[in-house]
């Protein structure tokens, strides 16, 4: 199975306040090219939101974010989501999400945490909160003594900086919040969200031929 930091360069990662929003914004992310979206737990309808993208958009790759707890991990499985992304690496989420046999990208800020994901086999991580964890820098300097690993930082990027992450070489893939701003959901402005989607698609080739 290709892994979850090869698919696109960027990840969505969407806050829904309102279910009736889920399904059009996934429609709107495949429309533009960038079929995959991390729904976080963060609000009370986000479970029902993962349910219904489930159900009508096949195409998305689904993911769950915010994981917190083993419970919160089974009840994104059981509503159909696809992956698990989780903002920390206690020993009780890990477990948790593990168990849903779900892939799942742990988070991770410092370096002892991310040796004792190693320490567990894990080697696709999250680096969260990229911007105030050190950013770019902070990776790269991470690529020396653990080059095993593969980030997805994820946390105050903008389309402005993602370039800056992607170019590393132990970097797969970026979580981004600016594809999907609350203004937008709440206007209902699935055309915007859509061409956000085909500029963030398209961000290796910016990358290849700004080089």
């Amino acid at each position: 199975m290709t892994s979850l930091l090869d698919r696109v360069p960027v990840i969505p990662v969407a806050v829904v306040d309102e279910v009736d929003h889920a399904v059009p914004l996934a429609r709107a992310l495949v429309a533009g090219g960038l079929p995959v979206i991390e729904l976080t737990l963060r609000t009370p309808v986000a479970l029902e939101a993962i349910r219904r993208i489930a159900a009508e958009v096949p195409d998305l790759l689904l993911g769950a974010g915010t994981i917190t707890t083993g419970e919160q991990a089974r009840q994104a499985a059981d509503a159909g989501a696809a992956f698990l992304v989780s903002p920390g690496s206690t020993s009780a989420v890990l477990d948790g999400m593990t168990e849903t046999g779900l892939p799942f990208l742990p988070g991770v800020a410092t370096v002892s945490e991310a040796m004792a994901a190693l320490e567990r086999g894990l080697t696709e991580l999250k680096f969260f909160p990229a911007e105030a964890a050190g950013g770019a820098p902070f990776l790269r300097s991470l690529h020396g003594p653990l080059p095993q690993v593969r980030f997805c930082p994820t946390g105050g990027i903008t389309r402005q900086t993602a370039a800056s992450y992607l170019a590393l070489p132990n970097v797969g893939c970026v979580g981004g919040s600016w594809l999907t701003p609350p203004d937008l959901l709440a206007a209902e402005d699935w055309g915007t969200v859509a061409r956000l989607a085909a500029e963030a698609h398209r961000l290796p080739a910016d990358l290849i031929a700004g080089s």
